[in-house]
C-alpha cells in the first residue's frame, strides 16, 4: 500500500517500525526510539525515505508526551505501553530538522504531490516538541 495519508503513522515503514516496537522488550522501547531519532539525526549523506519515516513516527511518540500533544495513531501506531520519552524531545527536534533538510529523499517524494499536509504534520510535531519558554503564554485577539 505505500502511503495512505499525511500522518506520521500512516505509511507502511512507520506501521511495520511500530509493530516492531510493540514487539521489543518494554526495557527496550525507549532505545529503540532513541536509536531511530539518531539514526536519521545522524546521517550526513543522503537521507532515505525508509529512515525518514521512522524517525518522523518516532518523533511523533516523543510529541505524543508533551503538553499538546496528539496522540500516537490508533490504528498504526503502537498498541503496547511506552516509557517517557519526554527527554528525547531536543534529540526529536533534530532528527526533523535532518529529514527536512538537503539531501533527503521524503521531503522530494511529497514535493512530487501535494506536500504541503505533510509539512504542516510536521510542523505540528515540530511546534509540541521545541521548548516552552516558562511564563510564555498564548493570547488569543
Amino acid at each position: 500500500m505505500g502511503t495512505w495519508d499525511v500522518g506520521p503513522f500512516d505509511n507502511d515503514t512507520a506501521a511495520d517500525w511500530c509493530g516492531d516496537l510493540d514487539e521489543a522488550a518494554a526495557d527496550a522501547r525507549e532505545g529503540m526510539v532513541r536509536a531511530t531519532l539518531i539514526r536519521a539525526a545522524d546521517t550526513t549523506e543522503y537521507l532515505d525515505a525508509h529512515v525518514s519515516e521512522e524517525a518522523v513516527a518516532a518523533a511523533a511518540l516523543v510529541a505524543s508526551q508533551c503538553p499538546g500533544g496528539e496522540p500516537a495513531g490508533p490504528h498504526y501506531g503502537p498498541d503496547e505501553p511506552l516509557p517517557d520519552l519526554t527527554g528525547l524531545r531536543a534529540l526529536a527536534l533534530q532528527a526533523l530538522d535532518r529529514v527536512m533538510a538537503e539531501p533527503s529523499e521524503l521531503p522530494e517524494l511529497w514535493a512530487e504531490s501535494d506536500g504541503g499536509p505533510w509539512q504542516a504534520t510536521i510542523t505540528r510535531l515540530r511546534t509540541t516538541l521545541a521548548p516552552q519558554v516558562p511564563g510564555e503564554q498564548l493570547r488569543l485577539s
